[in-house]
């Protein structure tokens, strides 16, 4: 079975303590190369993760003709431009969300794709093909808890480091735009459409700039998403999805354990319905979209997740950041 050949720029944390692990025990894909503006960083982390090539710039990395595929975790700033630069070389690309800084920098990449018309493309929004959220889905979609009304998530952990990229305000750092835009994502998902107007409150850290406090409001023509996330509170997930007959709970909805099962509460109106806890086989949602990705080129069939859904993310979170600025509602 032919594999997909990866290639990761940059040296990231979660790359290496997530992704490439989780990619290496894929069935369509394999990591081979891994590059770092510092050689000896690159030769450090192909060492740790059994990695054959290593390489002391991004461009050496992408000149290397066996390489199919790049996976880009790189701070926010430098999405799109080394999406760009991927494509030009040829190479598919897998890129951490959020995919840019804001919808003009998503404009470049959907521009830039028109010229690359057979390299695929997408965000990394790797929660979305586990199966406990499309599951979550089914159950919507479906009707089992009644008409989808309103959905809440929360999402926070605690950061406080001067130095670290999440709160650098100039490179796209801040709860929102880290994970916050899973929350955005998470609704316009399970909605399966776009909200109509936002309403958004931010707290932002005096030193950094940052929104280390970000809670919002997304109307979706009557039925509505909130949520709060923060990079300075206790750490903690939860998201809550009700419907007018039923809700359906996800206990550790965005960084579900790879080496243990994970669980979601289903409950509906009726008492010959009980509250029932659903449990899913261990599985690890980083491999899940490796290998996704990976089957979309060897197939040439279209990404799960186009960039148009990427797009559409980074405008709702651009209007949220508007509104929270401009204190009231903003329509979309």
């Amino acid at each position: 079975m032919r594999k997909i050949r990866f290639g990761i720029l940059s040296t990231a944390r979660i790359g290496r303590k997530k992704v490439i692990p989780a990619m290496q025990n894929g069935r369509h894909c394999e990591v081979t190369a891994i590059a770092s503006r510092s050689r000896e960083a690159a030769e450090a982390a192909g060492a740790e993760l059994g990695i054959p090539k290593s390489y002391g710039s991004y461009e050496a990395l992408l000149d290397d003709p066996d390489i199919d595929a790049v996976y880009i975790p790189l701070p926010n700033h430098l999405h799109v431009d080394w999406a760009i630069n991927a494509m030009r070389a040829g190479k598919h690309v897998l890129c951490e969300k959020p995919i840019g800084l804001d919808t003009e920098d998503v404009n470049r990449l959907i521009d830039a794709t028109s010229r690359y018309p057979d390299i695929k493309i997408m965000e990394a929004f790797m929660y979305r093909h586990h199966p406990q959220w499309q599951d979550a889905k089914r159950r919507v979609d479906s009707g089992e808890i009644g008409q989808l009304t309103t959905i809440q998530s929360f999402f926070s952990y605690f950061n406080d480091d001067p130095d670290n990229i999440r709160n650098r305000a100039d490179i796209g750092g801040g709860g929102l735009m880290d994970i916050g835009c899973y929350c955005v994502s998470l609704s316009r998902f399970l909605f399966g459409t776009e909200p109509g107007r936002v309403c958004g409150f931010m707290d932002l850290d005096p030193k950094f700039g940052t929104d280390r406090l970000f809670s919002g409001m997304m109307d979706f023509s009557g039925r509505v998403a909130t949520f709060t996330c923060s990079t300075q509170l206790a750490p903690y997930q939860r998201v809550n999805i009700l419907g007018t007959r039923g809700r359906i709970e996800l206990l550790i909805p965005f960084n579900a354990p790879p080496d243990k099962p994970s669980q979601i509460i289903l409950q509906r109106d009726g008492h010959e319905f009980p509250e029932q806890t659903i449990t899913f086989g261990v599985c690890d949602q980083y491999t899940l979209q490796g290998d996704l990705f990976a089957q979309s080129i060897l197939n040439d069939t279209p990404v799960p997740t186009p960039l148009t859904d990427a797009w559409a993310n980074m405008h709702t979170m651009e209007v949220l950041l508007q509104s929270a600025r401009d204190e009231g509602w903003a329509v979309c």
